[in-house]
């Protein structure tokens, strides 16, 4: 590209002035003055007839704006001009976080992006010290999340944010296929904020006397080998209702899959003899192990007669000790930390409370995969083991 040359006002003017007169042909001023293109005839004659005779004083490459020259940038125009910079750079900067000046690249495209119908590219890139070539440089690139990292969101958003970065791993072999380190995915996880939610620790108590005590026949041993051969169940608090609302539910350890729950406002033995009755409805459970702890629910005359009449041998976990009925305890745990939110407490109505339960019950069963179960979800390991 050439260089531009500049021509002094007093020409500009005087072929004006001669081109007006009609005497002259655009070839015969270029030769008298030494002008290089009839082009820039035109433009100095286009000013003239737009009242723009202010611009033949202009440097090369000058614009200036509202009309004016630079004999007409006065000290209150230039004050105007600053004060417009810094608001704009107050804005700008407003939406960067931590070390303004070590903008990523993403994050500052979004910025243009999000102010260019306001601001022009050339000043937010001078806001913040970038080439303005950089930034086209930059948006010529593709920073948005690769394939890997759009593959382990969707996974994330499926699972309703639930799982831990091994398990997304799991599935990324699963499904995709793709063999990747555990520490890559968490780290990916971490960078969009997709970390699973933390389960709140449990405070243990010992509970009161008790009238029907049996042995631990289940004795951690939390693998079966086929349906309906170990079941546990247990209690726990649901304080996010407008009163405390109680639920008893019992799992099969063979596939982790909740066969019945209860909720009700009383905790009282009506509430696990109820669960009881729903798990076994069309099922052979002769002989089926059913580990609880020694609640007075459980050790009531009332529940063991109960599993007694159905050829359940109920069993139970030692006083004050969780860890034998860890399955269900960390069950419960989930639900409490991954569909209630700590801060929900009081805030819901019973009926609210009820629902979500249910909600989770369904996502558990037939949405949420196990690595005990080949990242199969308990449902669908049952079924294909059939």
């Amino acid at each position: 590209m050439g260089k531009k040359t500049n021509y002094p006002e007093e020409i500009k003017k005087k072929v004006v002035q001669l081109k007006l007169e009609g005497n002259h042909t655009n070839q015969e001023l270029m030769d008298m003055f030494g002008i290089k293109n009839k082009s820039q005839i035109k433009t100095w004659m286009k000013w003239y007839r737009n009242g723009e005779s202010h611009r033949f004083a202009q440097p090369v490459g000058k614009q200036y704006s509202y009309g004016l020259g630079p004999e007409d940038e006065n000290e209150v125009t230039s004050l105007k001009k600053k004060v417009a910079y810094y608001e704009m750079r107050e804005e700008l900067l407003g939406k960067v976080s931590g070390n303004r000046k070590e903008v990523v690249p993403e994050v500052f495209i979004q910025i243009v992006e999000s102010f260019k119908h306001k601001y022009t590219v050339k000043a937010m890139c001078k806001c913040f010290g970038i080439a303005k070539a950089t930034y086209y440089r930059w948006r010529g690139k593709s920073w948005g999340p690769s394939e890997l990292e759009k593959k382990i969101i969707d996974i994330c958003e499926n699972l309703k944010f639930r799982i831990g970065h091994r398990m997304v791993r799991d599935l990324l072999r699963k499904e995709h296929q793709i063999k990747v380190n555990r520490n890559t995915v968490q780290k990916i996880m971490q960078k969009f904020n997709l970390q699973c939610q933390v389960k709140p620790k449990r405070q243990n108590y010992i509970a009161g006397e008790s009238k029907v005590v049996v042995p631990n026949y289940l004795d951690r041993q939390f693998n079966a080998s086929k349906p309906n051969e170990k079941w546990v169940t247990d209690i726990t608090y649901l304080p996010y209702g407008e009163k405390m609302l109680y639920l008893s539910t019992i799992m099969d350890l063979y596939n982790n899959e909740v066969l019945a729950y209860t909720i009700s406002d009383k905790q009282d033995k009506s509430l696990v003899l109820d669960t009881l009755k729903r798990a076994c409805e069309g099922r052979d459970v002769y002989e089926c192990i059913l580990h609880s702890d020694q609640g007075s629910q459980y050790t009531s005359y009332e529940y063991q007669a109960e599993a007694e009449k159905r050829g359940i041998i109920t069993s139970m976990s030692r006083r004050g000790n969780c860890f034998d009925n860890a399955v269900i305890e960390s069950f419960h745990s989930s639900l409490k930390s991954e569909e209630f939110s700590p801060l929900c407490r009081g805030k819901l109505t019973n009926h609210t409370v009820r629902e979500k339960v249910e909600s989770y019950m369904y996502y558990y069963n037939y949405c949420r995969p196990f690595s005990k179960l080949n990242c199969q979800t308990p449902i669908e390991f049952r079924v294909l083991a059939a």
